[in-house]
């Protein structure tokens, strides 16, 4: 059976990095976590070790005495894990479809809100960040997680009923609405909670707490 062990940065700001963290500690797949501090002396050469990319997070999968598999990026990762565990995207076919359309959207998207509402669990900004492209992607998110809710949130409180990898992709969305307190609507807020009140991701904002880097470049509101 392979192991995993999954690459991961700094956990109060690598949103990248809780996105696969978060799809398999959900879905109960095991694996050892290999945290490396971002942007100190040697981290690069430390994730070059293990993601040809240079980046996190990367998932190498042990398949001794085959030589070890790397696989990088949240979304291929997520994908490559829905092989052997299925239940990782919706059953229904038009359901699964829709949520990986809005997962590569997270992928792709979203620039304003990720530079002017940055990731970072430690900090409360009220108010910042505000600018017209970061709103105009906070309008998009929620009509999205509305719409999901509305056509596939029957059969759970997650965007399409169950915990699915489209959650895990907007899970860092919900972390950057709670820093900022972001006003949602009914809907959206009840989705924004369940996320909140998932235990693995109540651990991993635990570990965000106790970090003791804090990196100048996602701190642009002191």
């Amino acid at each position: 059976m392979s192991g995993f062990t999954l690459v991961i940065g700094n956990k109060n700001y690598s949103s990248w990095s809780l996105r696969p963290w978060l799809a398999m500690k959900v879905a109960g797949i095991a694996f050892t976590e290999h945290r490396i501090a971002l942007y100190e002396p040697g981290s690069r050469e430390q994730i070059l070790a293990h993601s040809p990319a240079g980046k996190v997070p990367c998932l190498v999968v042990d398949r001794a005495p085959a030589p070890a598999l790397s696989v990088w990026d949240s979304l291929a990762i997520c994908e490559y894990l829905a092989e052997s565990h299925p239940a990782l995207w919706p059953d229904e076919a038009d359901a699964r479809a829709h949520a990986r359309s809005i997962s590569a959207e997270m992928h792709s998207g979203f620039a304003n809100l990720r530079t002017h509402m940055s990731m970072n669990i430690r900090k409360r900004h009220p108010g910042k960040g505000r600018t017209e492209g970061a709103l105009a992607d906070i309008d998009r998110i929620v009509r999205m997680w509305s719409g999901c809710r509305a056509a596939h949130g029957a059969g759970g409180p997650f965007l399409f009923g169950r915990f699915s990898v489209a959650d895990a992709m907007y899970a860092p969305v919900v972390l950057r609405f709670r820093t900022y307190e972001v006003d949602l609507p009914p809907t959206c807020r009840g989705y924004a909670d369940a996320v909140l009140a998932l235990p693995p991701l109540r651990e991993w904002m635990a570990d965000a707490a106790t970090e003791p880097q804090t990196l100048a470049q996602f701190e642009p509101y002191g």
